[in-house]
């Protein structure tokens, strides 16, 4: 890995210590929905995002959120964890998305979609198996943050961003300019931070499921669709879904589960 892209996950800081409490909750199989509630009431910024994220159309909640406790019961316990965790991480690495193309919020309304399709697709096979790729959805472009800045110190912000515009093969550009992709340095970002070998395997695979040990092979190609139909450049695009779905067909799965997905998803998109 590039020398200067390692120094800088060396260098991050510590997960927020709210974050790590909310891990240890939802790690704690004794632990409630209150104990997770009473965690994330310390941390305003959680609160602020949670709230957010369940009241923005992409979950259709039936009824306006307006406190923790009805969040957290609305979207579970490990839901919960990962909105919080996931924002948390954007705000720590201080997102600055501009070789994309997008703006940082952008970033994370895009990171949201991908969880939600995510959601919606595997809630319909295997609940368990929901949960844990909800997560990995929420968080599998994390690495473009690092890149980004890679980018930018290198002067290359410019012709990185043309070159992604028009990326059919977003991870061969980023390949091409840092010698990586979002995949590996998002599995190093969270190897750095301890995560569990499984979480970042699943990550660190889904550019290539085939590859992947075969405990983590379905989730890999589960990311890797859900990140070909919502592709940061395009989301959602006629190339990107077309080709999503194919990848999905081929590796097994009953697409038409994957189509009502998608098209909840952008009914949801459409309606706001």
């Amino acid at each position: 890995m590039k020398s200067s892209i390692i120094n800088s996950i060396k260098s991050l800081p510590p997960l927020p210590k709210t974050v790590i409490d909310m891990q240890r909750v939802c790690n704690d199989p004794n632990s409630s929905i209150h104990d997770l509630v009473k965690t994330v009431e310390t941390d305003p910024m959680i609160v602020a995002n949670l709230l957010k994220a369940a009241n923005s159309p992409l979950y259709s909640f039936r009824r306006e959120i307006n406190n923790v406790s009805q969040a957290v019961s609305l979207f579970g316990m490990s839901m919960t964890r990962s909105i919080g965790l996931g924002n948390s991480v954007r705000k720590l690495l201080n997102v600055d998305m501009e070789p994309y193309g997008i703006t940082s919020d952008r970033f994370a309304e895009i990171s949201s979609m991908q969880a939600a399709l995510m959601q919606a697709w595997y809630m319909k096979i295997d609940r368990a198996k929901a949960d844990k790729l909800f997560l990995a959805a929420f968080l599998q472009e994390t690495g473009k943050i690092i890149i980004a800045s890679d980018v930018i110190q290198e002067e290359l912000a410019t012709n990185f961003k043309a070159d992604i515009d028009s990326a059919i093969d977003i991870a061969s550009v980023e390949r091409s300019y840092v010698q990586e992709t979002t995949a590996s340095v998002t599995a190093a970002i969270f190897t750095h931070w301890n995560f569990d070998k499984e979480f970042v395997e699943m990550i660190e695979f889904s550019d290539t499921p085939d590859a992947a040990p075969e405990e983590v092979q379905e989730y890999a190609r589960a990311l890797n669709v859900i990140k070909t139909i919502i592709p940061i450049n395009d989301p959602f695009g006629d190339h990107g879904v077309a080709y999503g779905l194919k990848k999905a067909e081929a590796a097994g799965y009953d697409i038409t589960k994957l189509q009502a997905a998608i098209d909840s998803i952008l009914d949801k998109i459409n309606t706001k």
